[in-house]
């Protein structure tokens, strides 16, 4: 059988805000895997992704500088298998993830995609007191690019902090009153894993208190898992995770999805999964080339 040969690229530090060390463990244990299934991996950090040619027609990847989320771009262009999709990771930053899910009819915070040079539409009166501000351009990398805020005063303040940033854009989210999950899942596979946050205390900010500890509300697992998985579909990703509300009616609506993140609470039972996701998109993406290569002749 053909050894599948691997590019690795692993999510530089400055993109891993107080989870560096959960970043990388979750990459290596997946690359272990890999390995122990013949793979051959040749890793890369971001920096040297972008300065040296990939001769590799698979990647795997936690990227997320934005040149080198381009150059994934062009390789899938090019015809290679890139795992996460560099338009999936493009899609799970905060304007685009929004304007996706409320497409979709994904279940979802009221919400509003603003200038951050503008004043506040009128409009926002209808959402409600209390926002979430979250810059619309890229992924939280500082603790203020998701704040939350009390009233419109307030959020102004923020967005006029992120026109001082050079940040153009923010989606204004309601904030929603419930049980704060947070969960991660691998498409094509049986892992999903919720939990609730302040429960084992996990934060990357300290943003999950605001919501308070979890009062058990009940809720569909069933459904949570389909909710997750199609919203996965929806924005092109494979290893994902993520974080929603279950409202005091049972309702469940989705408030944040990332492409393949720390799975720290879980990394031990996810990695296995994760590579087999991995092995098994290598194995028929590598068919379907020998298959084309084959007609071809």
């Amino acid at each position: 059988m053909t050894t599948l040969k691997i590019a690795g690229v692993r999510r530089d530090s400055h993109f891993s805000p107080n989870h560096i060390g959960n970043d990388a463990a979750i990459f290596n244990l997946t690359v272990e895997h890999l390995k122990k299934a013949g793979c051959r991996i040749t890793e890369y950090s971001e920096t040297e992704f972008l300065e040296k040619s990939i001769d590799e027609e698979i990647i795997i990847n936690m990227a997320r500088d934005k040149m080198v989320i381009r150059k994934l771009q062009e390789q899938e262009n090019d015809n290679k298998l890139v795992i996460n999709s560099g338009y999936g990771i493009d899609n799970c930053t905060r304007e685009k993830m929004t304007r996706l899910l409320i497409d979709n009819q994904i279940p979802h915070p009221k919400s509003m995609i603003v200038s951050t040079d503008q004043p506040l539409p009128v409009s926002v009166e209808f959402m409600t007191k209390r926002y979430w501000i979250k810059r619309g351009d890229f992924h939280a990398i500082h603790r203020e690019d998701v704040t939350y805020t009390r009233n419109i005063e307030e959020a102004e303040t923020v967005l006029n902090e992120y026109a001082l940033r050079g940040i153009r854009t923010a989606v204004l989210n309601e904030h929603l009153i419930g049980d704060l999950i947070k969960f991660y899942g691998v498409a094509g596979t049986n892992f999903f894993y919720w939990f609730y946050p302040n429960d084992l205390n996990h934060s990357k900010f300290g943003w999950e208190k605001i919501n308070g500890q979890a009062t058990g509300i009940p809720f569909d697992l069933n459904y949570l898992k389909q909710l997750c998985n199609r919203t996965a579909e929806v924005l092109n990703i494979d290893i994902y995770g993520g974080d929603c509300v279950v409202g005091l009616d049972g309702d469940v609506k989705i408030i944040d999805f990332n492409d393949w993140p720390s799975f720290a609470p879980c990394r031990s039972e996810a990695a296995p999964y994760i590579a087999q996701c991995i092995y098994s998109k290598a194995t028929v993406f590598v068919q379907q080339q020998s298959n084309m290569i084959c007609n071809d002749r």
